[in-house]
């Protein structure tokens, strides 16, 4: 199994979602960084469980530890190691699982690639497993805070309510201002009302989240199997529930024409280049985006920004049919706690695997060439 993300920050995680803890270790941290352990508790605390009636009542405090890497409230360039404890563990829920293997979640893929599963709240598969990603992914907004990137995401569509695709027309920062994390709130209220409504019939719905990250350099991304938008695309598709990846204009852009989604460069006046043509500022700028901030995988200088979306949760409280380890079919109805919609608990997620995907590639570029 490969539990290792990145080339030169990397995050390896480990852990089960009814173990004792879960964790993981960040290497390449840059030493020198301030250690805000407030801001990783803040980011792990909007992605925990129990934090409203649209999510899981799970209860967990998901406190974390560090272990190593940082001293005097700085990191150290060693790796950064990390534990968070599971605390509200309810085993016994998943009892009536141990032979058999729920639709659509990983039990199947894992017993027949592996021989052994753990039945226990998904095990390894879990969405709690994500836990180690926030904490990497705080890790790394605090790098990009001082380059000046932030990384933002939003709800923009749960079921078939959706927002505007033009992330221009909303106040971000209302997002964090209600339960879905959608910065309309009118519109978060639809939402709301419509997860509340599929909860209570015990079923699941699923969505879309938006991310915008502004701030980034020009030049962030490999010419070949590593471009920027590849490798953000593998980082969404490697989150729990992740069924589509696009940015820029994405999709939309197939009925188009070329004339109407081609970014037209325009000088940029705080522009300069040195005597042998390598810009040291940017010297241009495009009128419009629909790039979404990358060209032939590298980034331009514009805003990021791409959407991902998410299926629905694949636990229902209802019976499904299904086969024993046997192959012999029978019916079960699962039991425990779980989210009716990933969406909101999933937008730190979002914003995580992005910030760990930008600063990665930040320092990839700069070893590309000795300045």
């Amino acid at each position: 199994m490969r539990n290792t993300f990145g080339h030169l920050f990397t995050l390896t995680t480990f852990g089960e979602s009814h173990g004792a803890a879960i964790g993981g270790i960040v290497d390449g941290m840059p030493a020198g960084i301030d250690i805000d352990t407030d801001f990783i508790q803040q980011e792990l605390n909007r992605r925990r469980p129990g934090q409203s009636s649209l999510t899981t009542s799970r209860q967990e405090g998901d406190r974390v530890e560090l272990l190593s890497g940082v001293f005097e409230g700085k990191s150290t360039g060693c790796p950064i190691g990390f534990i968070v404890r599971n605390e509200n563990q309810h085993s016994q829920d998943y009892e009536n699982l141990r032979t058999l293997f729920r639709p659509s979640h990983a039990d199947f893929t894992y017993y027949n690639k592996y021989g052994v599963r753990d039945h226990r709240g998904g095990g390894r598969t879990s969405a709690r497993i994500t836990i180690s990603r926030v904490v990497g992914g705080a890790l790394a907004k605090l790098v990009l805070q001082q380059q000046g990137i932030t990384i933002q995401a939003y709800t923009s569509q749960v079921g078939d309510i959706a927002l505007d695709k033009d992330y221009h027309r909303y106040d971000l920062s209302l997002t964090e201002q209600n339960a879905v994390r959608c910065p309309d709130p009118e519109k978060a209220e639809e939402m709301a009302a419509l997860i509340t409504r599929v909860k209570a019939e015990g079923d699941t719905i699923g969505g879309i989240i938006t991310c915008v990250v502004k701030g980034c350099p020009v030049g962030l991304g490999e010419p070949e199997f590593d471009k920027l938008h590849a490798s953000l695309g593998a980082a969404m598709l490697s989150i729990n529930a992740v069924k589509g990846f696009e940015y820029g204009d994405g999709f939309d852009i197939v009925s188009r024409r070329g004339s109407e989604v081609n970014d037209h460069f325009v000088p940029r006046d705080n522009g300069s280049a040195c005597c042998d043509g390598i810009a040291t500022e940017r010297i241009a700028t495009t009128a419009t985006n629909h790039s979404g901030g990358i060209q032939g995988g590298i980034s331009n200088g514009e805003d990021i920004y791409f959407r991902v979306a998410f299926k629905p949760v694949a636990t229902l409280l209802q019976e499904q049919e299904t086969v024993d380890l046997e192959g012999n079919a029978t019916t079960f109805t699962a039991r425990g706690r779980h989210d009716p919609c990933v969406l909101p608990r999933a937008v730190p997620v979002v914003e995580a695997m992005a910030a760990m995907t930008i600063l990665d590639h930040l320092l990839l570029k700069n070893s590309a060439r000795l300045e």
